[in-house]
């Protein structure tokens, strides 16, 4: 198996020459809460004030949404942020190092473990049209609020799968199967804040 370059230095690494977009590529692990949490009152209100929808349907709605989360953050992890472009393609492999790559030789960096919202606000965006479009009139507003809580579930609890010490518990075992996908098969284990599809999908650590 092929040995990756791991530092563990909890500083960051420079990617970029410009200070600006040095910028875009860090941010406090609290950023998301500020940005998303308004989000997901917004649309909150807009369910029950606007579209005057019902409160099993908006919790049935959240759920959904809470569950297609979890789908949606194993793909991402499995074929987007570990697809391994042609060696031939610089810039690719340019794209791919900042995108991902980054957080793998350096796990410990404090600054690139949760998504920055120079990434984190279009792919939100993205998402939002793109379900708004699948679904009937109004329902975003009970689905998309999951949808977004499963996100910031999953940034926030990544950040303390690398700096929080976890005695025991369900956090000490997500944690250790995420450490295994850093420190032992990065090609396993792609379920960051769960590992539900990793089982279904046969992507898990053989238990010894």
């Amino acid at each position: 198996m092929k040995k990756n370059y791991v530092s563990n230095s909890q500083e960051s690494v420079r990617m970029f020459k410009s200070d600006f977009l040095e910028s875009l590529s860090k941010v406090h692990y609290t950023v998301p809460l500020y940005i998303f949490v308004p989000v997901i009152l917004f649309c909150t209100y807009k369910a029950f004030f606007d579209a005057g929808m019902g409160l099993l349907a908006y919790i049935g709605l959240f759920a959904a949404g809470l569950f297609i989360w979890t789908i949606v953050e194993y793909i991402m992890h499995r074929f987007v942020f570990h697809y391994q472009p042609n060696k031939n393609w610089k810039w690719a492999q340019r794209l791919h190092f900042i995108m991902h790559g980054v957080h793998h030789d350096y796990p410990s960096d404090a600054k690139r473990l949760v998504l920055p919202p120079s990434l984190s606000i279009p792919l939100a965006t993205g998402f939002y049209f793109l379900f708004n479009a699948l679904l009937p009139v109004n329902y975003i507003f009970g689905f998309f609020p999951g949808f977004i809580l499963g996100y910031l579930f999953y940034d926030i609890s990544h950040y303390a799968m690398h700096h929080f010490n976890f005695k025991s518990g369900l956090f000490k075992k997500i944690k250790q199967h995420h450490m295994l996908h850093h420190y032992q098969d990065p090609e396993k284990g792609y379920g960051v804040s769960s590992p539900f599809w990793d089982k279904i999908f046969r992507s898990g650590f053989i238990k010894k």
